[in-house]
């Protein structure tokens, strides 16, 4: 697989962990419009799937030196 298919989807990616991001961010805010007084799960969910993404994204890119 070449560098350039794998810088490419790790820029896939990272429009993924932004799209995961920004899901978050709505999740708190729907929590704190509600008057939550813990943090959502699916928050929690959605900020793990985040980090996940933005792994992957880092480790096609530390192959394609």
């Amino acid at each position: 697989m070449s560098d350039e298919r794998l810088a490419e989807l790790a820029a896939r990616l990272d429009g993924v962990a932004e799209e995961l991001a920004d899901l978050g961010m709505d999740a708190l805010r729907e929590a704190i419009d509600a008057g939550a007084a813990k943090r959502p799960e699916a928050e929690r969910r959605l900020t793990q799937a985040r980090r996940a993404v933005e792994k992957a994204a880092a480790l096609l890119r530390s192959g394609a030196s």
